[in-house]
């Protein structure tokens, strides 16, 4: 693989974005009605290849409970709103109307409220109650502190989702999380990430995880990039993830890893560019906190915009464009890739002629 010279002292690897690039037809094309769209992790099947992220301003427990009936996962963010107050309407009313400058102040100190752990019980068991799948998320940070909780409110996915996630973290102030260890004593499956690299998709997938995160989550509302130097180009990294789910596939005699892209993906053609560079699955925000219904009021926010001593996101504004069921399944009202998502991964895919997720991952792209 080619490094760039970027000065005497520095080289660097060339990286590509999804804008960077673009899918290629086929000489065959087919019915979007017979394009199938469902995928399976561990003992769980979607009909839809989109997991909702866990973030307050797309996932409350009701949104939750809707995007799983229409065949996605809802993640419930077990670190927000809905975990720290008993009835966070308000509050939400609040943060959508909250002056810009002192937005971040504001939202720091309503987030300062102690998580309660008896709330993460009555949410998950609301979710339960509906008869979807229940997924709940919590940051390295805290998954010690929860993790039984979670558990004995009856989960059946636990994800694990932070800005980067290690499966070695070293720390002299505290026992750090050990995800090998931990992974191995649940008896739910585990999705970890985010994380970019080979190596530490590789390192990921060891810990026993049934999914890996690609990305840092909350694109369009994260400011990493400014504030760390941080930043993921997602077509490059969900590739070189794939290539890791390949070699460990390899190494451990035949257990397949999921990959999950996770970030920059705002649009429909973004979901089949995740998928065509060798995603098993999306996992979305900002799409779904367009909807009219969302809980964010037509704002978006991430847990890292709250963070209590570096924030690294913010709030912004989308424009609502339709329901959550029109923002998945249309009809579209608008035609720049906001509405319809399933529709326009279905018609990607019938236009390149595979009617299967798999197979839809050894699609052509180019680089534009």
């Amino acid at each position: 693989m080619t490094d760039f010279e970027i000065g005497r002292a520095k080289r660097g690897r060339r990286a590509y974005s999804f804008d960077d690039i673009a899918i290629v037809p086929s000489r065959r094309t087919r019915d979007p009605e017979e394009v199938n769209i469902s995928w399976q992790i561990d003992a769980y099947r979607f009909d839809l290849p989109i997991l909702a992220a866990p973030m307050d301003s797309v996932m409350s427990p009701e949104t939750a409970i809707a995007f799983g009936k229409h065949g996605g996962l809802g993640v419930l963010n077990l670190e927000g709103l809905w975990t720290r107050y008993e009835d966070p309407s308000l509050l939400l009313d609040e943060v959508a109307g909250l002056d810009t400058d002192a937005g971040v102040r504001r939202m720091q100190e309503i987030y300062a409220e102690p998580i309660k752990p008896d709330l993460i019980t009555e949410r998950l068991r609301q979710v339960r109650a509906a008869g979807v799948t229940v997924a709940g998320s919590l940051s390295p940070q805290r998954t010690k502190e929860f993790a039984k909780v979670v558990v004995d409110a009856g989960v059946d996915m636990f994800v694990i989702r932070g800005t980067t996630v290690s499966a070695e973290h070293v720390s002299s102030q505290a026992e750090p999380l050990n995800l090998k260890e931990f992974i191995y004593e649940l008896d739910v499956p585990v999705i970890v990430g985010g994380c970019a690299t080979h190596q530490a998709a590789l390192h990921l997938m060891r810990t026993g995880a049934a999914g890996v995160l690609v990305g840092f989550g909350g694109g369009a509302a994260h400011t990493t990039r400014t504030v760390l130097g941080i930043a993921v180009p997602m077509a490059s990294a969900v590739a070189d993830v794939a290539a890791a789910r390949r070699d460990y596939l390899d190494e451990s005699g035949g257990r397949y890893v999921h990959v999950i892209a996770d970030g920059s993906i705002g649009r429909s053609g973004d979901v089949a560019k995740a998928i065509a560079c060798g995603a098993d699955a999306v996992m979305i925000g900002s799409p779904l906190a367009r909807a009219s219904d969302a809980p964010g009021r037509g704002f978006h926010w991430g847990s890292e915009a709250v963070h209590s001593v570096l924030p690294r996101g913010e709030r912004v504004q989308l424009p609502q464009v339709g329901t959550l069921a029109e923002i998945l399944f249309g009809p579209s009202s608008v035609a720049d890739g906001t509405m319809n998502l399933v529709g326009a991964l279905r018609r990607s895919m019938a236009t390149t002629g595979y009617t299967e997720l798999k197979e839809f991952q050894r699609v052509e792209v180019v680089v534009g």
